[in-house]
């Protein structure tokens, strides 16, 4: 005698046909490789003009005559170099490191007027140029004390 038996499957509230992949989150845009490709390809070339460019200008002008000519000044300049560019400055600091490089900052001054003054700072190391900044407009104005309690107001 032949018995019929049934199949019961049991059904979950899943579709059979999802992949345990499809269940996961999906990868955030900024995550997917092609895009951190890029990103790092650009930081890497941003890095790298940041790098060759100031070299390039150095190939094209290798004893800064030019340069000197527009009375400019470029890091790897020497301080002669610098002086012809510039003229010489106001004030010249000279410091010694612990392994005994020498160490200038040089300071130079222009007058607006009488009361306006601009600053520009270089530093050399053994005597080649290694760095500089400017600083913007600070007017001299007298300082306030009790004696002299006037405001002075600054002119458009």
């Amino acid at each position: 005698m032949r018995r019929n038996m049934q199949h019961v499957t049991l059904s979950t509230h899943e579709p059979m046909n999802v992949s345990p992949t499809d269940l996961e989150e999906p990868t955030p845009f900024i995550r997917r490789r092609p895009v951190r490709l890029i990103i790092y390809a650009g930081l890497g070339l941003f890095v790298l003009i940041m790098v060759i460019w100031p070299l390039i200008a150095q190939l094209k002008d290798p004893d800064f005559q030019q340069h000197i000519s527009e009375h400019r000044v470029m890091v790897g300049m020497s301080k002669e170099q610098v002086l012809e560019a510039w003229g010489g400055p106001q004030t010249i600091n000279t410091t010694f490191t612990k392994e005994g490089i020498r160490r200038e900052e040089w300071i130079f001054e222009d007058w607006e007027n009488s009361a306006v003054v601009k600053h520009r700072y270089l530093y050399f190391e053994e005597g080649n140029l290694i760095g500089g900044w400017f600083q913007g407009s600070g007017e001299r104005l007298p300082t306030q004390t009790p004696s002299n309690p006037h405001s002075p107001k600054a002119r458009p």
